[in-house]
């Protein structure tokens, strides 16, 4: 169990948070608001989190936290109209920057480079001016889920300590292997990602598309290798092509109890603990053939708005409160959120022992995760500082064709490419 100090201590270790000028030079506040508020874009039991802790904070602070739930389809609007208005909230958790607003941000770079916080300072991204505009509230990761009946049943083993993982090609075989045994349908069911792909490549020792110094984008030789297996799996009986072709829901092959293994990522732990009740699942380390890596990028931007000399700095003081790591383990139980912070304790409030093995090793996979594994999630927030977005990826669209055999894996990557330079390239 994490310690918990007293609420004196607390207070006291709030109240001594000193005021850092950020980007904007906002000095000391004169005194503290007495409330600040707080837009966020959640699901109602992720809201739990963030309502338990902004109650802790009122109640050692006396400031209240106004939390406002956004729907997610309209939230980007509507943080671009409180801009232009001029009436932005004090904190917000963001799903991408927005050069409407950036010029807003308040440097974070005091919370960033706290070292007893343990933040993945690979998940960072710094301006120009070298501020940290943005700290993740939560990151994501591809992985494996596996059904373990199944692997039972057919008496075939696999690992379970990611410092020891397979390989792509002992997986498929181990796979090949249980689906031939108890009559499953399918190897393994793959989501139609570009973030899962991405993971995919890297593990091979590809760099997906990775922009060059000049702007432009580019590709290795492990990334043709990746996608020319991926073409060989889509054959409807290691992987079915419905699920890249056609929508079909990968989620719910998996469910059916008729897939030997399911390529997504660690948010699926929480449905799976509800939802999977027909078979025992569990999750296994990704394969390294041989890069051991993932896609990890943020689940949300947490941002501060230079509102006022008196909110500015008040809105700062939260979030130094808010990755604290014993509030940042607080909000991370409750919310279910694999943490950007390492060196955590945090005990998930599952009943399902798969479930909280499954969080385990994922936090044990990103410590061993190649630094590869953060660069599109983090190139994805230089983008925004920059005024760019991928606004329409082509990689579903251009591997549906090569997956259809019609067009060749050279003209998948390069037409990938392609898109990639018109939206975001460019030094």
């Amino acid at each position: 169990m994490r310690k918990h100090r007293s609420v004196a201590a607390l207070v006291g270790a709030i109240c001594s948070i000193a005021t850092v000028a950020g980007p904007t030079g906002i000095a000391g506040a004169a005194s503290q608001p007495q409330s600040l508020t707080f837009w966020v874009s959640t699901s109602s039991a992720q809201l739990q989190g963030w309502t338990a802790i902004a109650a802790d904070y009122a109640k050692l602070t006396g400031t209240k936290i106004n939390i406002v739930n956004i729907p997610y389809s309209g939230y980007t609007t509507k943080l671009r109209d409180a801009a232009l208005a001029g009436s932005l909230p004090d904190v917000a958790d963001v799903p991408s920057l927005d050069p409407v607003w950036v010029s807003k941000l308040i440097d974070l770079s005091s919370i960033a480079g706290n070292k007893s916080y343990h933040i993945y300072q690979s998940a960072l991204v710094r301006d120009s001016a070298g501020h940290v505009l943005t700290i993740p509230s939560d990151i994501t990761a591809a992985g494996m889920f596996i059904n373990k009946s199944l692997f039972e049943k057919a008496h075939v083993s696999f690992p379970t300590n990611p410092a020891h993982t397979w390989t792509w090609t002992q997986f498929l075989a181990a796979a090949d292997k249980v689906r031939k045994a108890t009559g499953a349908k399918y190897d393994l069911v793959f989501d139609p990602s570009p973030a899962r792909l991405r993971a995919f490549v890297y593990e091979f020792g590809g760099n997906y598309m990775h922009e060059g110094a000049n702007g432009k984008f580019a590709t290795t030789a492990g990334t043709y290798k990746a996608l020319q297996l991926f073409k060989q799996m889509s054959n409807n009986v290691t992987m079915p092509n419905s699920v890249w072709l056609s929508g079909a829901d990968p989620n719910a092959l998996f469910k059916s109890g008729q897939v030997v293994a399911y390529w997504s990522g660690v948010w699926q732990t929480s449905d799976f603990a509800e939802s999977i009740t027909n078979f025992q699942w569990a999750s296994v380390p990704t394969p390294a053939q041989p890069v051991q890596a993932s896609d990890i990028e943020a689940g949300g931007l947490m941002v501060g708005f230079n509102n006022s000399s008196t909110e500015a700095p008040a809105a700062k003081k939260f979030l130094t409160w808010v990755y604290k790591p014993s509030t940042y383990a607080k909000l991370s139980s409750i919310n279910g959120f694999l943490p950007v912070e390492g060196n955590l304790p945090i005990h998930y409030p599952f009943k399902s022992a798969a479930a909280q093995a499954s969080f385990k090793l994922y936090k044990e996979e990103i410590a061993l995760a190649a630094p590869i594994s953060y660069y599109f999630g983090t190139a994805q927030q230089a983008w925004g500082l920059k005024g760019k977005s991928i606004t329409t990826d082509p990689t579903v669209d251009q591997m549906d064709l090569y997956i259809q055999g019609k067009q060749s894996v050279q003209a998948t990557v390069s037409n990938i490419i392609k898109g990639y330079d018109q939206q975001v390239g460019g030094a």
